[in-house]
């Protein structure tokens, strides 16, 4: 039998997501590396994996018992809400075996004129899914939390215009959230060490996001590239 929302929603308490995604342009973007690196989470320990893409949320179903956030990134020409922007990305996400769906709950213009609201009350008449509103503000958190939404993830802080040139995860909005609304809060979001996911927790995270510190190949090689000698001195002629 199907568990609950709140059941699954439970099932992340306390505990670490790892989100498994890679960059269409890299080696990594193959479903059965995906499922590999989300099985990988599972054996570690790990209380669930967001996954893009409905073919990678297949696959990654079939291999881990543990919930799966999905999500479908989808770029559309002048919009710049791009995580699950639509009904129709909802819904594939949903029919691939996403146990939750994330999606952009920010104020900004959403593609093919479906309002927020809108898209809520379809999700809400399509299934019974928990919702997460991926927000950059306490005043987003707010509003999608009134259009009943189940959780509310720190996704979009430092991402969109009104937060750009923010360093570090949202903790800031991490605390005005638990302090104004009662719903589960996750951060996720430049999480690169566990200190990091420490503090998350002590500031009252329910479960706390964490991607391209464990699973981000690509970016994790170029952190170490840039640090070694032939990088700094070219970075150093480059500038004479």
């Amino acid at each position: 039998m199907r568990p609950t929302p709140a059941e699954v929603i439970a099932r992340l308490r306390h505990g670490l997501v790892v989100s498994c995604q890679a960059a269409e342009s890299s080696p990594l973007s193959r479903s059965g590396i995906i499922a590999a690196l989300a099985l990988v989470a599972e054996q570690q320990g790990a209380v669930g994996v967001r996954v893009n893409g409905s073919r990678n949320i297949r696959a990654v179903r079939k291999s881990v018992k543990i919930p799966v956030v999905g999500i479908e990134k989808r770029q559309l020409e002048g919009y710049p809400v791009y995580i699950t922007p639509t009904f129709s990305s909802l819904r594939r996400v949903v029919r691939a075996g996403a146990d939750i769906v994330a999606l952009d709950c920010t104020a900004r213009p959403r593609p093919k004129g479906q309002s927020l609201p809108e898209l809520i009350r379809a999700a809400r008449g399509e299934s019974i899914v928990p919702l997460m509103a991926d927000v950059s503000s306490v005043d987003e958190g707010l509003a999608a939390a009134d259009l009943g939404i189940d959780l509310i993830a720190t996704t979009l802080y430092g991402y969109t215009g009104e937060t750009s040139g923010t360093r570090g995860p949202g903790f800031r909005l991490l605390k005005g959230l638990v302090r104004e609304t009662r719903l589960p809060v996750v951060v996720e979001g430049r999480v690169h060490s566990p200190d990091d996911l420490k503090r998350a927790f002590d500031l009252g995270a329910y479960a706390v996001v964490v991607g391209a510190a464990i699973t981000g190949v690509d970016w994790l090689v170029r952190q170490f590239v840039q640090a070694t000698p032939r990088a700094r001195s070219g970075r150093s002629s480059a500038t004479r």
